[in-house]
């Protein structure tokens, strides 16, 4: 990693946000459950785009088709075993409007502008396509801390 390469907000083979917080509260959607606020267009696009490829699976749960989001976020949560499926569906669609909301509305960085790999103000992944999949990885080390943290919060929130 060169600690002195320069990112431009506008490229689009990094997605760069800042810590911070969403308006509303989520219980299923795992982008607004994140503090991880995207701060550049090609941000965006990445977390929308991922956000689509996650409800377009479909999963069976109860009986009941539900998608990935709504899956993935049954199988790291155990706090919504007892909540009936039809209800979680609703949760997740609610929440998935609100922040596409709250995504149009962020106030992004300005693409003529640039960022030091090497910070400790934003997080900064590396966005690699693997088999049609876009693996985001930790590009600096502020990015690699967080990262591992957040794995060993969503460990935590599995018990």
């Amino acid at each position: 990693m060169n600690k002195y390469m320069e990112i431009k907000f506008d490229d689009i083979n990094y997605s760069i946000y800042k810590l911070g917080f969403w308006k509303n509260e989520y219980k299923i959607n795992l982008t607004g459950k994140s503090k991880e606020i995207p701060v550049t267009k090609p941000s965006i696009d990445h977390v929308l785009l991922s956000m689509e490829e996650m409800r377009k699976s479909s999963f069976e749960v109860d009986g009941k088709n539900v998608n990935g989001m709504l899956a993935l976020s049954l199988q790291l949560d155990n706090k919504f075993k007892n909540t009936p499926i039809d209800d979680l569906i609703a949760i997740e669609e609610e929440e998935y409007k609100n922040i596409v909301t709250e995504i149009d509305e962020l106030k992004l960085e300005s693409p003529e502008k640039s960022v030091k790999l090497d910070n400790n103000q934003y997080l900064i992944y590396k966005l690699e396509k693997k088999c049609h999949v876009t693996m985001a990885k930790p590009a600096n080390k502020f990015t690699e801390d967080y990262h591992i943290k957040e794995i060993e919060r969503l460990k935590e929130n599995r018990v």
